[in-house]
C-alpha cells in the first residue's frame, strides 16, 4: 500500500517516512451516492412542489396513457416523489444508505422498462442510473447479505 521514502533536507537523517498511496477508489460511492442522489431530491421536490417546466417534446401514446393512469390514481405521483425525495436525502446525507438503495430499486426497475417499452429516448439516462446504483450496491454488499440469506440462522 505505503511507498517508503527517505527524508532529506540536505542532509540525510537516515529516518525513512511512510507516504500511503491514496486510492481515488476510496471516493467512489460517494461521488456515486451524490450522483445519484441530488437527482433523486431534486426530482422528489419537484414532484411535490413542480417548479420546474415540463418537457416540452411529445411522448408515446403507450407513455402518455401509462402517466395518465398514475396521475388518475391520485397517490401514485405523490408518494413516488415522496420516495424519491427521501431516497435522495439518505444518499446525499450517507446515512442509511442500502435502506435507500433498497426503497429505490423498484422505481429504478420500472424506469428501466419505461424506456424500453415506452419512451426509449430516456433509456441512456435510466441505464447510468442502475449502472451507478448496483455499483453501490455492489460497495454496501455486506448490508444486503443477511437479507439475500435463503434461510435464516437462528
Amino acid at each position: 500500500m505505503g511507498t517508503a521514502i527517505k527524508l532529506s533536507a540536505g542532509v540525510s537523517t537516515g529516518r525513512t517516512a511512510v507516504r500511503t498511496t491514496k486510492s481515488i477508489a476510496r471516493y467512489l460511492p460517494a461521488v456515486g451516492r451524490v450522483a445519484i442522489g441530488l437527482p433523486y431530491f431534486i426530482t422528489g421536490l419537484n414532484g411535490l412542489l413542480n417548479f420546474l417546466p415540463q418537457p416540452t417534446t411529445p411522448m408515446g401514446a403507450g407513455a402518455t396513457a401509462f402517466l395518465a393512469g398514475l396521475t388518475s390514481s391520485g397517490y401514485m405521483l405523490p408518494l413516488i416523489a415522496t420516495t424519491q425525495l427521501i431516497v435522495g436525502a439518505l444518499l446525499l446525507s450517507g446515512r442509511f444508505v442500502p435502506l435507500a438503495l433498497a426503497l429505490i430499486a423498484p422505481f429504478t426497475v420500472n424506469s428501466i422498462a419505461f424506456h424500453i417499452f415506452l419512451e426509449p429516448t430516456g433509456l441512456p439516462f435510466a441505464s447510468v442510473f442502475l449502472i451507478i446504483e448496483l455499483c453501490l450496491v455492489r460497495s454496501y454488499w455486506a448490508a444486503f447479505r443477511p437479507m439475500l440469506a435463503a434461510r435464516r440462522t437462528a
